[in-house]
This record gives structure tokens, C-alpha cells and sequence, in this order.
């Protein structure tokens, strides 16, 4: 593909990716009471890594000595991006508001942003930190419902230790996955993350099997599984790994600043909840604060 045809194709995915990702509200939602978190977390994975495996099988087999020198980084980012960043939001959830969780998320762009500059010597210029600064107020904006001063009564709870733990986690599979070169392309290399990311949440699986009262599979929670590992999982990742090698960290990293608004918007359509004037006025925010970001140099 043309070097300008896959930097556009990039920014496309950045409008695609959040709507991906926003079925993930819906499972975490969904799953207290029907699924553990930390099976959730298995099965998605686990038929995420097949999807992309399927996909990339001959890379695979290809390169399969470089995934086995390299299976440190697999492991770590398996742990980061799958366990850490899936299991514990669930965990979360259980106690901390949404409020809570999206405000918490809204500082990833942030972190990703600086360490970029600062650790993989990413050029970031000062009209796409404003632009940052854009996106970053609109999505406040729609997370508080357009009442800035609700920030003063937000109350922390357990559950907001996991959330930023997954928040940290975040950052650091995304600075990992850049700085940490690899031969394959996106859907093998997320094939062997995914794969490394399922051997570590299986023992924590196994014992919320043991420990806990909960049936260990229904049916319901296996569609829960179904669709976090198709939309949120398969899609949603293999999006981000390709947008990532083509605009850096950092710019990619705006993606989570539109998930508010897609979710507002699938809201409406899906549930019937309305719109409401601060969506707009969130939207008039972010919007132009990704195109800062994103705008080709000149």
C-alpha cells in the first residue's frame, strides 16, 4: 500500500476503532453476576489469539524462532495488554462508577503523549499538545455532563486502584508495543501477545473457578466472551497495532478520547438513552483536537 494511502487508512481506523471498543462497556456492564472477571478476560483472549492466528498462520510458522527468542516481551505485553488491561477493569467495575472509570481512562492520552517524547524521542509539536489539551477537555466534558463542578464531589473507591492500574498498564503496552520491534506483522504479532496473555490469566482463571460460588460458564456468559473477543478484542486491537505502526504512540493514543461519544451515540441507538447539548458541545471539542494531532506535518 502507498505510504499515503496507509497514513489515511490510519486515520480512518481512528474513527473506526472507539465504535469497536465501546461493545466492551456493554460486556463489563453486563458480565457482574453472569461471568468472573478473570474468565472473561480467558475466553476473550483465547478466541482472539485463534482469530488472529488463523489469519497470520504461515508468518507464524515463519518466524516461529523469533516469537520463542522474544517470549519475555510476549509475556509482558500479553500481561499488560490482555490480563491487566481486560481482568482488572472488570474487577473495577464491580465497585467504582462510570464517572469514575472514564475519568480515570482520560489520562492515558496524557501519559502516552509525554513518555513518547520523552522515552521513544517521538517528535510532538506544540499544536498537537494543544490539540491533546482539546480532545482531553471535550471528553471531560461529556463524562461530567457538561457539570464541570461534579468534579469536586467525585469520591474514590476501591475499584479506582484497579482502574488506574489498567489505565498505567495501557500506557505501557503502547509504549512497549513501539519501542519493541518486531518482524511480524500486526495480526501474528497479536496472535503470540494475545497467546502469552491467555497462559497468564489461566491460573488466576483456575482459582475464581475453585474459589468462587458462581456457576463457572453459562450462556450468557459465553456470548459476553463472544463479543469481547470479536469487536473490543480481535478488531479493536488488531486496529490499534496497525494504526500504531504507521502514526507513532502518541497520536494514536487520542483513539480513547472519541470512545465517550460512541458510546453516547450507541446509547441512543441501541438503548434509547437521549442526547444531550454537552455531547455536542464534547464532540465540537474533540474533533478538532484529533485532527491537530493527527494533521500530516508539513
Amino acid at each position: 500500500m502507498h505510504t499515503l494511502s496507509r497514513h489515511r487508512f490510519a486515520i480512518a481506523l481512528i474513527f473506526i476503532t472507539p465504535a469497536l471498543w465501546t461493545v466492551n462497556y456493554l460486556v463489563a456492564r453486563s458480565a457482574p453476576g453472569v461471568i468472573e472477571p478473570n474468565l472473561l478476560a480467558l475466553l476473550r483472549w483465547l478466541m482472539a489469539s485463534f482469530l488472529f492466528a488463523l489469519g497470520a498462520r504461515s508468518e507464524l510458522w515463519t518466524h516461529r524462532r523469533q516469537i520463542l527468542a522474544d517470549w519475555k516481551h510476549y509475556v509482558v505485553l500479553g500481561a499488560l495488554g490482555m490480563w491487566i488491561c481486560g481482568a482488572w477493569v472488570y474487577v473495577g467495575g464491580r465497585t467504582t462508577s462510570a464517572l469514575n472509570i472514564a475519568l480515570i481512562y482520560a489520562i492515558s492520552p496524557v501519559l502516552i503523549v509525554a513518555a513518547s517524547a520523552i522515552w521513544l524521542k517521538e517528535r510532538f509539536k506544540l499544536l498537537q499538545a494543544c490539540g491533546v489539551a482539546l480532545a482531553l477537555a471535550g471528553v471531560v466534558h461529556v463524562v461530567l455532563k457538561g457539570q464541570w463542578q461534579a468534579l469536586a464531589s467525585v469520591q474514590l473507591v476501591p475499584g479506582d486502584g484497579w482502574i488506574l492500574a489498567a489505565t498505567l498498564s495501557w500506557t505501557a503496552y503502547s509504549l512497549l508495543l513501539k519501542k519493541w520491534a518486531s518482524p511480524l506483522g500486526a495480526a501474528a504479532r497479536l496472535a503470540a501477545i494475545s497467546f502469552a496473555g491467555v497462559l497468564v490469566i489461566l491460573p488466576f482463571a483456575v482459582w475464581e473457578a475453585v474459589f468462587n460460588p458462581l456457576p463457572i460458564l453459562t450462556g450468557q456468559g459465553f456470548g459476553l466472551a463472544v463479543a469481547a473477543a470479536l469487536f473490543p478484542g480481535y478488531g479493536a486491537y488488531l486496529a490499534y497495532s496497525v494504526m500504531q505502526r504507521e502514526l507513532g504512540a502518541a497520536q494514536v493514543s487520542v483513539v480513547l478520547y472519541l470512545a465517550p461519544i460512541y458510546a453516547a451515540v450507541m446509547a441512543w441507538l441501541v438503548l434509547g438513552e437521549s442526547l444531550h447539548a454537552f455531547h455536542a458541545w464534547g464532540m465540537a471539542l474533540v474533533l478538532p483536537g484529533i485532527y491537530l494531532v493527527t494533521r500530516p506535518s508539513r
